[in-house]
């Protein structure tokens, strides 16, 4: 027999075995505790999908390639009017131009493939009659109580006669995600789409009341027939929130549109694991039929996993510019997102003991943007072999030997040694920061190394250096020193609040800096000298930090000194002052997003976002960084990127161009 090649009963075998691994892995996926990650999944999957288009006559029977969702009910069951069935998988740009070429002339919309629960909700005579999840797609469970109370997006009432049932996906926002495992670090949950799964399994709603999940349309029908045959305007008139359908006529720009929604998976509030080509007619999407486990006209688009399985091969505490001390997990590589990945983030030992999570596991990894992935959790306690290692957490300080001490109901371990090494190290690396100092000729690398020869201690160090200094190292030349020089010499006019963020302060974040400038502290050492009492005084800052500032700027007093005499202002900016209201001010009450490149239209120059920003302020206006429902205009500058804009649409807030914005600037005498 040739090598690689099965004989019909080693096939068999081999068909059989994959057959009954998609059952067992199917139903732990869908009761909400995965085995594997989906890409792991898929292979599984696709390896049984070949043998039986190669060998159709061993198929087994059942084929769980012709099932859908879960095998089994966990809730009262209801039957679905009509099938809710899986889709079939694409990869390719090949295969999308395949779908196009089925359907010639017909238009269609392309949506991200939201990674949630699905449901089908029913509508009676414009009331809300019942909520379905998918099941095994001809059955699932009726979960109506659970809808109601926990799920966003689910009118009571619809505007139709009739019949009406809308499909779509029940998720769990990243936001949402996120602040339930901050309040409950205890017993966080392993990944929003689980999470949502859990929600909805609930037996009392009171119990996951803060686990709110939000629904996205994507499917509609009406009996009678709705007069509306586009899907999109169809669902957006009933008052729902369609899964931001774009409508393309070609397999190009559909293949655009794919890669522009995996660019903006990262910005966005939910977790995606593709996108989703249909057919916009709703009476040619019907015509098109089905197959046994798949509507013909549509297609989902698989993206690159951003959760894998690993084993996780150690544990090392790495000490932080604060003295704390994290457990970083370090991994079999392991490809995630479009990067190999050997290191995660296992937050603290609270988080590891409330996960369980061992030396040698197999664990889930994931990954959230450009952010270092972290491990969700362990995937399957019962593979342990025995040999795996429980996580101590250290007693000393890795770097100095110095005891440690625990902070914080997460047990949190802290270095309080302030001449730690690898402390002095990470703060100097911080005061070089963007947000800080900005010195950005100046790398992490080199920071490291000059501290390792003493040249680098403290802050107030970098403005002692001098370019001959600097081109006595290897790999550092005229044009390098040079740089380094001027971008330190640029960096003496930090201010307060950037020197602030730079000095590291426990407790004391970014928007402690800003209230404090806002509150008429003219320098670092007025804001030493107020004492706990005078710093508690300035909104929302409490006891804790107002201690915390006291404590370490009284111990900073001679690096103050220090810098001070080496040319660094600690004096407010006036960028950070509170900006002085013009009369009759044109954005009075607006919160506004600014994004793009901003020009001066008067000169053609440049102009700093910050400071559009501010004059924004000076116009009446709230700034923020980001779009939420709370903005209420989004002012786009030149070279644009998507994410902002798609939240503007998601939130319906107004997109106004900077050109408009100055004209109100110049006419309120504000610039």
């Amino acid at each position: 027999m040739p090598p690689g090649k099965f004989s019909s009963v080693d096939t068999g075998e081999r068909i059989q075995e994959l057959a009954d691994r998609i059952t067992v892995l199917r139903d732990a996926y869908y009761r909400g505790s995965p085995v594997v990650a989906d890409a792991e999944y898929d292979a599984v999957e696709d390896e049984l999908r070949g043998l039986i288009e190669a060998n159709p006559e061993l198929a087994p029977d059942p084929n769980p390639l012709e099932q859908v969702g879960a095998p089994a009910v966990l809730h009262a069951p209801v039957r679905h009017s009509r099938p809710m069935l899986s889709l079939e998988k694409a990869t390719k740009p090949e295969q999308v131009a395949a779908f196009f070429d089925r359907f010639p002339g017909q238009p269609v919309v392309v949506m991200p493939k939201l990674d949630g629960l699905s449901l089908a909700v029913v509508y009676e005579n414009g009331r809300l009659a019942r909520a379905v999840t998918r099941g095994d797609g001809t059955t699932g469970d009726d979960v109506t109580p659970l809808v109601r109370a926990l799920t966003d997006g689910i009118p009571d009432r619809v505007e139709a006669p009739g019949r009406v049932e809308v499909r779509g996906e029940a998720v769990m926002l990243r936001s949402t995600f996120a602040a339930y495992n901050t309040a409950h670090p205890d017993k966080p949950l392993i990944n929003p789409r689980n999470a949502a799964a859990g929600t909805l399994r609930a037996k009392d709603p009171a119990v996951v009341a803060e686990r709110r999940l939000r629904f996205f349309a994507f499917d509609l029908h009406t009996d009678p027939d709705s007069a509306e045959t586009d899907l999109d305007s169809a669902l957006r008139g009933l008052g729902f929130t369609a899964a931001d359908m774009r409508h393309c006529t070609d397999a190009e720009s559909a293949q655009a549109v794919i890669g522009e929604i995996e660019r903006q998976r990262n910005d966005l509030d939910y977790d995606l694991d593709g996108a989703v080509l249909r057919l916009a007619d709703r009476d040619a999407y019907a015509a098109a039929g089905t197959r046994s486990s798949s509507p013909r006209g549509a297609l989902a688009f698989k993206f690159a996993a951003e959760e894998k399985t690993t084993v996780l091969a150690d544990v090392v505490w790495d000490v932080g510019k604060t003295g704390k001390i994290a457990p970083v997990a370090w991994l079999e590589p392991v490809f995630v997102g479009g990067t190999t990945v050997t290191r995660a983030t296992l937050a603290n030992q609270e988080v590891i003991r409330a996960r369980g999570i061992r030396i040698g596991d197999t664990v889930l990894v994931r990954r959230a943007g450009d952010v270092i992935p972290f491990v969700a959790g362990v995937l399957d306690e019962s593979k342990r072999t025995g040999a795996e290692q429980e996580i101590v957490p250290p007693t000393v300080c890795p770097s100095c030997g110095h005891p440690l001490t625990e902070q914080g109901n997460s047990r949190e371990l802290f270095c309080t040694n302030v001449s730690c090494p690898a402390q002095t190290v990470r703060r100097l690396i911080h005061w070089a920061s963007r947000a800080a100092a900005d010195i950005d000729a100046i790398g992490g690398v080199w920071i490291e190394r000059l501290a390792e020869t003493g040249l680098l201690e403290h802050p107030s160090d970098f403005y002692g250096l001098t370019k001959e200094r600097l081109l006595e190292f290897d790999r550092i030349g005229e044009v390098s020193a040079t740089r380094m020089i001027e971008s330190i010499d640029a960096s003496r006019a930090v201010g307060l609040r950037r020197a602030l963020i730079g000095l590291a302060i426990p407790m004391a974040s970014e928007g402690t800096a800003a209230r404090l400038c806002r509150a008429g502290f003219g320098s670092l050492e007025d804001v030493a000298a107020a004492g706990e009492e005078g710093l508690v005084a300035v909104e929302d800052i409490g006891p804790k930090v107002a201690a915390s500032l006291i404590e370490h700027l009284t111990r900073l007093k001679p690096e103050l000194e220090r810098l001070r005499e080496r040319g660094v202002s600690l004096d407010v900016r006036e960028e950070d002052l509170p900006p002085v209201v013009a009369a009759g001010a044109p954005l009075a009450g607006k919160t506004v997003v600014v994004t793009g490149a901003i020009n001066d239209p008067r000169s053609g120059e440049k102009v700093p976002r910050p400071t559009f920003q501010r004059l924004c302020e000076k116009a009446g206006a709230t700034t923020a960084s980001s779009v939420s429902a709370n903005t209420d205009m989004l002012i786009t500058g030149a070279e644009v990127g998507a994410a902002k804009l798609t939240k503007a649409e998601k939130f319906d807030v107004e997109v106004v161009d900077q050109g408009e914005i100055w004209t109100l600037l110049i006419g309120a005498g504000i610039v």
